[in-house]
């Protein structure tokens, strides 16, 4: 991973989690705030960032909708993971109190990792494009009754006192996101961990995913994410996206991964890089 990126994109408004994630992992880099994940992976592409931070999946809420769809059409590559520990807080307009919100805004995925808060409180939730976006709306509405679920980096940028910190359903909340390059960097720069990200389709032939990755059990290769999603608007065509432990070049790998050829229509290496030290 280019730790000497000087320009990197992220979905959403400064003070998003992707912007948190941006600056954690490159603390001298220059973020650029994007509107869409479409609007990242193109500054990339044009060239006017050299690499971008993408959230994947959260341990509450599960994957983030079409991020599995986006990663292998946007002719990027995979070159690093990054966990971020997503505290969630409520942040209202200067002068307001916890007892005067009434609404609470945020993006989707982040209000089903507080519902327990919200119902608590019985505060309307209000859905907005992004996170650090409902802070600025919040902020720039004036309506001491409105508040906004977001980061403390974000509540800093806009304006806003937080009312409660770290509202989160559960205290192990994380958020993993991927750092995206243009060329792939498979070379072992390190003895740490690594791993490999690729998406596979199955052959119609009966039992071919158990046939396909019997070849990662029989050599020992330890398999850490298998997830499936449909392509192309058809119920039939199912294709799979899996992490596992290893470099495409280690024997184990290359035996798993030629035995997975012979079943499937359909396969593409979308990245290996070093596990990030927080994983577990």
């Amino acid at each position: 991973m280019c730790k000497s990126a000087r320009k990197i994109a992220f979905q959403g408004q400064e003070g998003a989690y992707s912007h948190q994630a941006c600056a954690e992992v490159f603390p001298n880099a220059r973020a650029i705030a994007c509107r869409t994940f479409e609007g990242a992976i193109e500054a990339v592409r044009s060239g006017r960032a050299e690499l971008a931070m993408l959230p994947v999946e959260n341990s509450t809420y599960g994957r983030v909708a079409d991020i599995h769809h986006l990663l292998p059409e946007s002719g990027l590559h995979i070159v690093g993971e990054h966990f971020v520990r997503v505290h969630i807080n409520l942040m209202g307009l200067p002068g307001a109190a916890l007892s005067d919100i009434k609404s609470a805004q945020s993006h989707p995925v982040l209000l089903g990792q507080c519902r327990n808060f919200l119902r608590q409180h019985r505060l309307v939730t209000v859905t907005g494009a992004d996170t650090a976006g409902s802070a600025k709306e919040v902020a720039e509405a004036g309506d001491l009754s409105r508040g906004a679920l977001a980061s403390e980096l974000a509540a800093g940028i806009y304006g806003l006192n937080v009312l409660s910190r770290h509202i989160e359903d559960h205290k192990n909340n994380t958020t993993r996101f991927l750092v995206m390059a243009p060329h792939a960097d498979r070379a072992r720069q390190s003895d740490k961990e690594l791993l490999t990200t690729f998406i596979f389709r199955v052959r119609n032939l009966p039992a071919a995913l158990y046939k396909a990755l019997g070849g990662f059990a029989t050599n020992g290769v330890n398999m850490v994410k298998l997830e499936s999603y449909m392509v192309g608007g058809s119920f039939t065509a199912t294709q799979f996206y899996a992490d596992i432990v290893g470099h495409p070049d280690d024997l184990p790998v290359q035996r798993a991964l030629e035995e997975l050829r012979y079943f499937t229509t359909h396969l593409e290496i979308l990245g290996v890089y070093e596990a990030d030290l927080s994983r577990g």
